[in-house]
């Protein structure tokens, strides 16, 4: 597992009252550049998420989620698209996303 801190902070809160609000990303992930997954969200083992994405609900295992809000579009040719470096879209099955 990963995970991934991010610079944003809620002033109203004292840090120590507030609870985990970091993303989790599960093995063999890939993420695309410039891609925000923003609030304690999982992104599922061997899910790819689209460059310039704002993943603003946790992403299924075996996914492709893309979007401004990102949404599911499509499923992964692998595995684990990190390790295969699994860069294609596969959208067969999906039509203008399913939704996340």
């Amino acid at each position: 597992m990963v995970s991934i801190l991010q610079s944003v902070h809620r002033w109203a809160v004292p840090v120590k009252n507030q609870r985990d609000r970091h993303p989790k990303i599960r093995e063999g992930v890939m993420i695309g550049a410039g891609a925000k997954i923003l609030g304690n969200i999982e992104v599922g083992i061997g899910a790819k998420i689209g460059a310039g994405s704002v993943v603003l609900q946790p992403v299924p295992p075996h996914t492709t989620a893309a979007g401004v809000p990102a949404r599911i579009v499509g499923t992964p040719g692998s595995d684990k698209p990190a390790i295969d470096m699994d860069q294609h879209f596969n959208g067969a099955g999906f039509e203008y996303g399913d939704g996340i």
